[in-house]
C-alpha cells in the first residue's frame, strides 16, 4: 500500500532559512520590520507561508542592488499580502528604483574619478576633498588641523557664509 504524501503549506523559520540561504536572525529582523509575516502555532512557533521564500528573494535582490529596506518595505506593502511577488511586480517596482540607482551610479562614477585626488592629498581636509570635508567646511575655521564636527554642527556650518581672513 503506497504511503500517503503529506503536503505542508507552511514552513518553519529553519526551513525558510535553509531554502533562502538567509540566516534565521535576518528572517526575524525582516519580520520585525514588516517585510515578511508569520503566524504562530499553539506552541508559539513561527510558521511562514510559501510566499515568504519569494519575498525573501525579492528583499535580498533589492538589497544587493542598493535599495534601502524602508524602500523595499514600501514596495512590498503595495502587493497583496500572502501573494508571491511575480515578475510583473518586480518589473513595475524596479522601474521606480531606476532613478535612485542611476543617481547612485553617477555618484560612484564621480567618486571613482576623484578618489585618487583625495587619497593623494593625505590630509583629507583640503578644499578638494569631497569625502571627508565636503564644500571645505573645515577650511572656514582657519588654518591648522580640524576634525569634522557632528552632523548637526556640520550642517549649520554649511549654511553660514564663509569668512575670509580680510573680514569681507
Amino acid at each position: 500500500m503506497p504511503r500517503a504524501r503529506t503536503t505542508f503549506h507552511e514552513l518553519t523559520v529553519g526551513q525558510v532559512a535553509e531554502r533562502s540561504g538567509v540566516a534565521i536572525s535576518a528572517l526575524h529582523f525582516y519580520e520585525r520590520q514588516g517585510l515578511i509575516r508569520s503566524t504562530r502555532t499553539a506552541s508559539n512557533q513561527r510558521r511562514f507561508s510559501r510566499d515568504a521564500l519569494r519575498r525573501v528573494a525579492f528583499i535580498r535582490t533589492s538589497q544587493n542592488v542598493g535599495i534601502p529596506l524602508a524602500t523595499i518595505k514600501e514596495a512590498l506593502d503595495q502587493l497583496p499580502s500572502e501573494r508571491t511577488p511575480t515578475r510583473e511586480d518586480w518589473t513595475r517596482l524596479s522601474k521606480g528604483w531606476r532613478v535612485i540607482l542611476d543617481a547612485r551610479i553617477a555618484q560612484l562614477h564621480a567618486l571613482r574619478d576623484t578618489l585618487d585626488d583625495c587619497i593623494g592629498c593625505g590630509c583629507l581636509s583640503l578644499r578638494s576633498c569631497h569625502l571627508r570635508n565636503p564644500r571645505d567646511v573645515l577650511g572656514r575655521g582657519g588654518p591648522g588641523a580640524r576634525r569634522l564636527p557632528p552632523s548637526s554642527e556640520h550642517e549649520q556650518a554649511e549654511r553660514q557664509p564663509a569668512h575670509s581672513p580680510n573680514g569681507s
